[in-house]
């Protein structure tokens, strides 16, 4: 086959109904004791409900600026993710040192259909995303979010016309979408899972696998949130990598050798990053890995033979890397019928969760780890966490402040 280079070269580092969620979410976020977490045959771990919440009066606008009135630890908060092929929304209260979900969003919707090829984002996939976001503009008005942040990644990074398109959000939905860095993404990525990372002393891989492009960061346990030591961003993502190398479909030959070439070209792309890991990465017994992605958690789900998705059963989810392994060979042979007809899978990812499983083999060969952590969470959580623990601090030193006076 012939060479693809990367769709990007900078070192930044069909809308479908069952998507269109508008049910409060009401579960809580914590960090589980070592003990909670899941390993194959152990106890299913759910996570204790919390009652949903009034919704509020409206709101107008929806950037990083808080409302301005008297501030309360009880006022809603707002994490919004854009990615290649997802929109996404989280809106918690905090709760503790945790915090507690009152209603979420998520729909597949694309943006970077067409964009490896093309360099821009088409009319088509910004109608879609603009939809969804309207929807979110909605639930952000009637939960009278007090602080709120938006990010959109690597397809408006990518796209020639990205930041055209972010400015027509805001015209249309009232969202100011920030597009960040990979090296940010990455972070907030960490942020927002790192507490499910199975226990032990040794060094750990987080990896994200996205739409466009793939995070992988290296990290040495901390005391709250944990060391970044290395990072990397390639861009390869499921929906790049599918439209870039081909669609697993014709007969089992062609299949595998798409499949085959997958994995090659993302190999290559994690060469530099494999090459500065190796030392750290000597002993499977210690190492820890850790991904968050709809791969990863469409694959424990496979892993545990559900009939349908369940958040409650896969987050913190701990499964030997061998069953994933196996899992991704078994679905990189099947025709996208078979791939479609699998609980969890469905039409919609039954090409993209091929490139999936490319992509999380290769990490599995530069970070051999006898285990993989399956995270349902990520950005969103990372910027809940931060918005939350930013807050509370300007209150202290405002408090600090007035008691000086």
């Amino acid at each position: 086959m012939a060479d693809f280079p990367p769709p990007d070269t900078h070192k930044r580092t069909g809308q479908r109904g069952a998507d269109k969620s508008g049910k409060v979410a009401d579960f809580r976020y914590r960090s589980p004791s070592q003990s909670a977490k899941r390993k194959r045959g152990q106890g299913r771990n759910s996570r204790p409900a919390s009652s949903a919440a009034h919704e509020a009066s409206a709101q107008n606008t929806f950037t990083n600026k808080p409302s301005h009135r008297p501030h309360n630890r009880k006022q809603a908060y707002a994490a919004l993710d854009l990615g290649t092929n997802n929109c996404r929304l989280l809106i918690a209260r905090p709760s503790g040192e945790n915090f507690t979900v009152i209603d979420a969003f998520s729909r597949v919707v694309k943006l970077g259909e067409g964009l490896a090829m093309s360099g821009r984002l088409s009319d088509a996939a910004m109608d879609r995303t603009l939809d969804a976001l309207g929807v979110c503009a909605d639930k952000l008005r009637r939960r009278n979010v007090h602080l709120a942040r938006s990010v959109a990644t690597e397809a408006c990074r990518r796209a020639s016309n990205g930041p055209a398109f972010i400015e027509k959000v805001k015209e249309q939905t009232g969202i100011a979408l920030d597009i960040i860095s990979a090296e940010e993404e990455a972070r907030l990525a960490v942020l927002g899972c790192h507490v499910l990372l199975e226990g032990g002393e040794g060094p750990a891989v987080i990896f994200d696998i996205g739409g466009g492009s793939t995070e992988l960061v290296l990290i040495e346990p901390g005391d709250k949130v944990p060391r970044i030591i290395d990072w990397e961003s390639v861009p390869w993502g499921v929906v790049s990598l599918t439209d870039t190398v081909g669609k697993s479909d014709g007969d089992k030959d062609h299949r595998l050798a798409i499949y085959a070439e997958m994995r090659r070209v993302v190999t290559e792309s994690f060469a530099a990053f494999a090459a500065r890991i190796a030392e750290r990465s000597s002993n499977p017994d210690t190492i820890r890995l850790l991904g968050t992605s709809g791969t990863v958690t469409t694959l424990a789900s496979l892993h545990l033979q559900l009939p349908h998705y369940d958040r409650r059963e896969v987050d913190g989810l701990i499964v030997p890397s061998d069953s994933m392994r196996s899992i991704s060979t078994m679905l990189s042979e099947m025709s996208p019928t078979e791939r479609g007809e699998l609980p969890c899978i469905g039409s919609d990812r039954s090409d993209l969760v091929v490139a999936g499983c490319a992509i999380l083999e290769s990490i599995m060969d530069i970070w051999p780890a006898v285990n993989l952590g399956v995270a349902d969470r990520g950005i969103r959580e990372g910027i809940l966490r931060s918005l939350m623990a930013a807050d509370a601090e300007g209150d202290q030193c405002r408090q600090n402040l007035r008691d000086t006076r």
